[in-house]
Order: structure tokens, then C-alpha cells, then sequence
């Protein structure tokens, strides 16, 4: 079997590329998505743009009475499901559309498993309308609104949910040909269809996780102790993304293999790292490329 083109950037040590993996290629990042989505969410609370107990039927059209805030949906409380109603098994995103997500929030009340508030369940297609009622509420597209609170004031331009083809990276399937990707920019984007450099995904960890730029960290990270974390997977690549408060951190994206093996590698190198580069750049680097 060959080996598994992986990318691995943390605090103990300079980044590496390996196997055909590449720093400054752009690669699907799944739901590490998510955390942009939670992070631009906390700055337009905390320029009073809107409130994280916001009712959703503020901003979207959706059944009144569904009881489902902002803050719900960030927190993956809002007893949605977890995916789209009709996803596919192939490219399960590809018909998720504006027309897609129009439909599914006329008849949002009929979606929900539990009242809004009481049971935590992971959730795509909450944040998918998280992103598309941060969009309404700031008039601006959803990309429009990340550039606006979260990319332009970290300095990082390397995160898009549009990169030029020539710039994707993705996995190879038999005989080396590129596989196809998953359809992840429509209305699925905020929970999970962001492309990013690996060095500029690094970047977002240690300006959120280990500078703290904008203070704690937003819902959308999950917490175990006080390790901060997030992973993503699409059908072509995986990430994994943590820190801890001495200030350690990893981040670890492999093109193919399985994502749990990508979670295991992330979790492990995060245990045994030492505190050290708080950035995701080093001058002085020569990344290993494989």
C-alpha cells in the first residue's frame, strides 16, 4: 500500500510534507470549517452585530416557534440532524444548494429529534445554517463576512472556499489519477467546505488556540480537559487540530487514508509535543517534502 501523503505542522518542530503532500497546495479541510464559521460568529457578537441567543426566525425564514438560537446551533444543541435531509452516498453534498436549504428551512420544525438546549448532537447541517444566518444578519456573502471577521484581521489569505484549480492538491486513486473531490461549495460551505493551505490552517490554530487573538476560543472548537480541538474529513482528505494552554499545538492533514488513523496521529503527536513556535511560519524551515 502506499504511504499516505501527510502534512504535519506543530510546536516542537518544523513542518513537513510528505509523500507528495504540500504546505502551500490548497486542500479540503471538512469541518474544520466549522471553527471559522464559530469564530466569525463571536466577533459579530462581539461587535454587537447580533447575540449568541439570537432566535434563528430573526434571520431566517423559518417556522416561528422552533426555539433554536444562534447560540444552539454553534454549540450543536439545536436537535437537528446531523446531515441534510437526501444526501447521496457518492458526493453526499452535491445537491445541497440555496434552492436545497430554502426548502429545508420552511419545514425546519419538522426536523428537529429534540427541543433546542437539551441534548448535544453533532450537527453539518446546523452549521450550515448558522453560516447562512450569519450571512443574512451581516448582509454580505458567507466568504464576504470570513474575510471581513476572521481572515483579514488574522492576516491569512490562504483560506477559500474557491481556490484556483491549478492550486488543489487532492488524493490519487488507481494508476495516480487525482480522485474527485466532494461538491462541498453551496450551502454546505460553513460546516465543512473551506480549502486551505496547510501553513495557513496552522496559522488559524495558533492565532485562536495558542495567541488567543480574539480571546477564548469560539463555540464551534470542541474541549477535553484543556485540550481545544477539531478534526474534518471529506471524502478526500482529513485534518486534525489541537492545543493546549502550555502551549502546545499540532496540526496534521493527510490526503486519503482513514480519518480515524488521522485523529490518532494528531492526538498522539499532541501529547508527546513541547511548547515552542507559536506561529506556523519559521523562516529558517526547509520543509521535508516527500
Amino acid at each position: 500500500m502506499d504511504p499516505v501523503p501527510t502534512c504535519v505542522l506543530s510546536s516542537s518542530e518544523g513542518p513537513q510534507a510528505l509523500h507528495g503532500h504540500a504546505l502551500d497546495a490548497y486542500v479540503q479541510i471538512g469541518s474544520l470549517s466549522k471553527t471559522l464559521t464559530g469564530t466569525a460568529l463571536d466577533r459579530m457578537v462581539a461587535e454587537g452585530a447580533l447575540q449568541l441567543d439570537t432566535p434563528l426566525e430573526q434571520l431566517l425564514p423559518v417556522p416561528a416557534g422552533t426555539g433554536i438560537t444562534l447560540r444552539h446551533l454553534a454549540q450543536h444543541t439545536s436537535g437537528l440532524p446531523r446531515l441534510p435531509p437526501h444526501v447521496k452516498r457518492c458526493d453526499p453534498y452535491a445537491d445541497f444548494d440555496t434552492a436545497a436549504l430554502h426548502t429545508v428551512l420552511q419545514g425546519l420544525d419538522t426536523l428537529t429529534a429534540d427541543a433546542p438546549g437539551r441534548t448535544e448532537a453533532y450537527s453539518n447541517l446546523g452549521y450550515a445554517i448558522l453560516g447562512s444566518a450569519l450571512a443574512s444578519a451581516s448582509g454580505m456573502t458567507y466568504e464576504e463576512l470570513l474575510h471581513h471577521y476572521v481572515l483579514a484581521p488574522l492576516d491569512i489569505a490562504e483560506i477559500s472556499g474557491d481556490p484556483p484549480s491549478d492550486k488543489r492538491l487532492h488524493s490519487r486513486g488507481l494508476l495516480g489519477r487525482p480522485r474527485r473531490p466532494w461538491t462541498m461549495s453551496g450551502a454546505i460551505l460553513p460546516a465543512g467546505g473551506l480549502w486551505a493551505t496547510p501553513r495557513a490552517a496552522a496559522q488559524l490554530v495558533t492565532a485562536l488556540l495558542i495567541e488567543r487573538k480574539f480571546g477564548e476560543p469560539a463555540l464551534s472548537w470542541q474541549r477535553a480537559g484543556t485540550v481545544v480541538w477539531h478534526n474534518g474529513a471529506t471524502g478526500d482528505a482529513s485534518v486534525f487540530a489541537g492545543a493546549t494552554q502550555d502551549g502546545r499545538w499540532v496540526l496534521v492533514h493527510r490526503l486519503g487514508g482513514r480519518a480515524d488513523r488521522t485523529d490518532a496521529m494528531g492526538a498522539d503527536l499532541l501529547r508527546r509535543a513541547t511548547p515552542g513556535n507559536s506561529t506556523a511560519r519559521r523562516e529558517n524551515d526547509d520543509p521535508l517534502r516527500g
